[in-house]
């Protein structure tokens, strides 16, 4: 499934639902955070997980950050290129390869 296709299926999953009405931005943001929290409180207390219940955190976070990229109409292909290409700037291979340091201590 392309890029797009997966992001009309949300944007069909929404309408259906009538829930426009409360996918502002912010409040986009705000689950895309709450989702984050839940993927992160499958490995708390231990390194060991369930897979299953990652998967299912992980595509909640994925299709709350569709939707939120296209409340403000932000292409997340297009800006994820961006960032690379402007994290590649800022962390050079000969530079950052195997360092966990910040750009500005390299």
């Amino acid at each position: 499934m392309s890029y797009e296709e997966l992001l009309n299926k949300v944007r069909g999953f929404n309408q259906e639902r009538d829930w426009g009405q409360f996918h502002t931005p912010s409040n986009l943001a705000k689950s895309v955070c709450i989702e984050a929290g839940e993927l992160l409180e499958c490995f708390q207390w231990r390194d060991d997980y369930d897979l299953e219940a990652v998967k299912d955190e992980i595509a909640d976070v994925f299709i709350y950050l569709l939707d939120m990229a296209d409340s403000v109409d932000v292409d997340l292909i297009e800006a994820a290129n961006r960032k690379l290409d402007k994290s590649a700037e800022k962390y050079p291979v000969e530079k950052a390869r195997g360092s966990c340091l910040k750009y500005d201590k390299l």
